[in-house]
Protein backbone atom coordinates (compact mmCIF):
# COMPACT_ATOMS: atom_id res chain seq x y z
CA UNK A 1 0.00 0.00 0.00
CA UNK A 2 1.56 3.21 -0.67
CA UNK A 3 1.49 6.25 1.48
CA UNK A 4 -1.69 8.09 -0.54
CA UNK A 5 -3.94 5.58 0.45
CA UNK A 6 -2.81 5.22 4.60
CA UNK A 7 -5.58 7.12 6.81
CA UNK A 8 -3.43 9.90 8.43
CA UNK A 9 -4.52 9.65 12.31
CA UNK A 10 -3.29 11.90 15.11
CA UNK A 11 -3.52 11.20 18.99
CA UNK A 12 -4.49 13.67 21.27
CA UNK A 13 -3.97 12.67 24.60
CA UNK A 14 -2.35 14.01 28.18
CA UNK A 15 -0.83 10.53 29.24
CA UNK A 16 2.27 9.74 27.18
CA UNK A 17 2.00 5.94 27.94
CA UNK A 18 -2.05 6.36 26.40
CA UNK A 19 -0.39 8.12 23.27
CA UNK A 20 2.07 5.40 23.21
CA UNK A 21 -0.04 3.17 23.14
CA UNK A 22 -2.29 3.68 20.71
CA UNK A 23 0.70 4.67 18.64
CA UNK A 24 1.98 0.82 18.61
CA UNK A 25 -1.88 0.38 17.44
CA UNK A 26 -2.02 2.07 14.93
CA UNK A 27 1.82 1.10 13.31
CA UNK A 28 0.10 -2.89 13.29
CA UNK A 29 -1.94 -1.65 10.35
CA UNK A 30 -0.08 -1.02 6.95
CA UNK A 31 -3.21 1.45 5.69
CA UNK A 32 -2.71 3.59 9.27
CA UNK A 33 -0.20 6.04 9.59
CA UNK A 34 0.69 8.31 12.70
CA UNK A 35 0.46 11.97 11.44
CA UNK A 36 1.46 13.74 14.53
CA UNK A 37 0.54 13.72 18.62
CA UNK A 38 -0.37 16.40 21.13
CA UNK A 39 -0.89 16.23 24.73
CA UNK A 40 -3.30 19.31 25.31
CA UNK A 41 -6.15 20.31 23.13
CA UNK A 42 -4.10 23.67 22.77
CA UNK A 43 -1.13 22.00 21.17
CA UNK A 44 -3.70 19.59 19.03
CA UNK A 45 -4.85 22.75 17.42
CA UNK A 46 -1.63 24.08 16.27
CA UNK A 47 0.10 20.43 15.51
CA UNK A 48 -3.61 19.59 13.52
CA UNK A 49 -2.91 23.05 11.03
CA UNK A 50 0.38 21.88 10.34
CA UNK A 51 -0.28 18.03 9.79
CA UNK A 52 -3.57 17.85 8.26
CA UNK A 53 -4.39 14.65 9.71
CA UNK A 54 -6.95 12.88 8.10
CA UNK A 55 -8.64 11.92 11.84
CA UNK A 56 -8.12 12.64 14.99
CA UNK A 57 -8.12 10.60 18.33
CA UNK A 58 -8.70 12.93 21.00
CA UNK A 59 -9.01 12.68 24.60
CA UNK A 60 -12.33 14.88 26.51
CA UNK A 61 -10.62 15.71 29.80
CA UNK A 62 -7.57 17.57 29.71
CA UNK A 63 -5.69 20.26 31.08
CA UNK A 64 -6.68 23.76 29.81
CA UNK A 65 -8.63 23.38 26.75
CA UNK A 66 -10.57 20.33 26.96
CA UNK A 67 -11.19 17.51 23.75
CA UNK A 68 -14.43 19.32 22.75
CA UNK A 69 -13.07 23.13 22.72
CA UNK A 70 -10.32 21.57 20.89
CA UNK A 71 -12.47 19.65 18.56
CA UNK A 72 -14.45 22.58 17.52
CA UNK A 73 -11.22 24.73 16.77
CA UNK A 74 -9.91 22.06 14.64
CA UNK A 75 -13.25 21.37 13.00
CA UNK A 76 -13.69 24.95 12.36
CA UNK A 77 -10.17 25.48 10.94
CA UNK A 78 -10.00 22.22 8.95
CA UNK A 79 -13.43 20.99 8.64
CA UNK A 80 -12.32 17.96 5.67
CA UNK A 81 -10.38 16.46 9.80
CA UNK A 82 -12.89 14.29 11.24
CA UNK A 83 -12.45 13.97 14.78
CA UNK A 84 -12.96 10.96 17.47
CA UNK A 85 -13.64 11.46 20.81
CA UNK A 86 -11.80 9.31 23.44
CA UNK A 87 -12.86 9.06 27.05
CA UNK A 88 -12.05 6.51 29.98
CA UNK A 89 -15.90 8.05 31.02
CA UNK A 90 -18.91 6.94 30.83
CA UNK A 91 -20.67 10.18 30.80
CA UNK A 92 -22.95 10.95 28.27
CA UNK A 93 -22.83 14.73 28.71
CA UNK A 94 -19.35 14.54 28.09
CA UNK A 95 -19.76 13.06 24.64
CA UNK A 96 -22.73 15.04 23.52
CA UNK A 97 -20.63 18.04 23.88
CA UNK A 98 -17.62 16.34 21.92
CA UNK A 99 -20.44 15.42 19.08
CA UNK A 100 -21.92 19.14 18.89
CA UNK A 101 -18.73 20.17 18.60
CA UNK A 102 -18.34 18.03 15.66
CA UNK A 103 -16.70 14.77 16.34
CA UNK A 104 -18.28 12.03 14.46
CA UNK A 105 -18.02 9.69 17.46
CA UNK A 106 -16.21 8.26 19.90
CA UNK A 107 -14.59 5.25 21.65
CA UNK A 108 -14.25 4.55 25.27
CA UNK A 109 -10.66 3.88 26.59
CA UNK A 110 -11.06 0.21 28.14
CA UNK A 111 -8.50 -0.66 30.30
CA UNK A 112 -9.81 -4.26 31.85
Amino acid sequence: MNDKEKIRVMLVDDHAVVRSGLADFLLAYEDLELAGEASSGEDAVLICGKVKPDVVLMDLVMEGMDGAEATRAIRKACPDIQVIALTSYKDEDLVQRAIQAGAIGYLLKNIS
